[in-house]
Formats: structure tokens, sequence, C-alpha cells
């Protein structure tokens, strides 16, 4: 072949590149993608709460001790070593948000309401700002500050981590605290008094 046919072979090359890959490409672009998956298929689900009944008569606020894992996301009421109450809980959503170590119950209140993250309300009670935190957000004009409920509160640190009912999603979800299922919670807080251990792992 001369050198002067060898553009012409290669621009036909070419040519044909272009057209087979742009079919190609054109074949994949109009090709049906697979439906979405929808996001609440992708949360992992927890195994509900289990309660040891026998124990039931034996477990009081003198002789209980809690036990949270935060890899599990799980909690457990103990007496000794036996397990009464094992159930599924949402902690911090950042690692560190909830701490860990040992702790004890300092508080308890049955109907707690945060000094940190609730809603600005008007006048009337209507709610004009939701989920809001007093360290950074301010209160509109003519709004005041409500709290958000944290039934049956038992707190573990001065900075206001404590365990509480809560929105339990399947991840860890909140600002620190323990959540709890709201037929747990009264539960496990009747167990308990002040000075309880709490060990969180």
């Amino acid at each position: 072949m001369s050198i002067a046919g060898f553009p012409r072979l290669f621009f036909a090359a070419l040519v044909g590149w272009v057209i087979v890959g742009g079919a190609e490409a054109s074949a994949q672009f109009i090709r049906p993608r697979k439906p979405m998956t929808k996001p609440s298929t992708l949360l992992r689900r927890q195994e509900p709460p289990r309660i040891d009944d026998s124990l039931a008569s034996v477990i009081n606020s003198s002789n209980s001790r809690v036990r949270i894992s935060l890899a599990r996301q799980r909690a457990y009421l103990m007496v000794g070593d036996d397990v009464y109450i094992d159930t599924p809980i949402s902690s911090g959503k950042r690692a560190g948000l909830t701490p860990k170590g040992s702790f004890r119950i300092t508080q308890k209140d049955p109907d707690h309401r945060s000094n940190i993250y609730g809603d600005f309300v008007d006048s009337r009670g209507r709610v004009v700002r939701s989920g809001i935190s007093t360290k950074v957000d301010s209160a509109p004009s003519g709004t005041r500050y409500v709290g958000a409920p944290m039934k049956w509160f038992c707190r573990l640190t001065n900075s206001g981590v404590g365990m509480h009912t809560g929105v339990l999603p399947g991840y860890p979800a909140s600002h620190g605290c323990i959540r709890l299922p709201g037929d747990i919670a009264p539960i496990i807080y009747r167990n308990v008094k002040i000075g309880t251990p709490v060990t969180i792992e």
C-alpha cells in the first residue's frame, strides 16, 4: 500500500470505529435501568425486644445493671449475669456523640424535656420552627422554646446524655442519647435507680 493511500484507510477505520462505538454507546444509554431500591429496604431491621419473664420477680432497682452495645445497637437490662430485657436502641449518629465507658444513673424524670433540642412555638403553641438546637438557632420574634420530649429519662452524663423513649429507625440517629422503644423504656425506668451502673461499649 502506498503512503498516499494510508490516510484514506486510516480515515475509513476511524469513521467505522466512531459509528460502531456510537451505536454501542446509544444502546447502553437506552437500555432500561433496574428499578431504584426504596430507602426503607436498605435499613437494617432490628430484632424486636425480648423479655425473660422468669426474671420479672427477681429483678429490682437494687440489683439491676444496664449494658449497652453501640456496635450491636442493643441495650440489656441485667440482674447478675442474666438478661431480663434485650432491646434495640438508637445511639448517637456520629462516633463520639454517645460516650463509651462506665456510668451511673444520676437523674430520673418520667416527663423530661431537652434543654438543647426542640421547637420554637408561637403564643398559641403552634410550631414555627422544628428540630432546632438552642446552641446554634435563635428564636424568631414572638416565639418561645419548647424542648423535645424525652419520656422515662435516665441521665448518665452532666452534658445531657441519657436513656429515654425515642424513634428507632434501625441505625444510630440520636444526638448522643440512647433511644429506647416506647414500651420498653418505662420497664427499664422502673427497674433502675439513681446510682444504677450503666456500661456503654
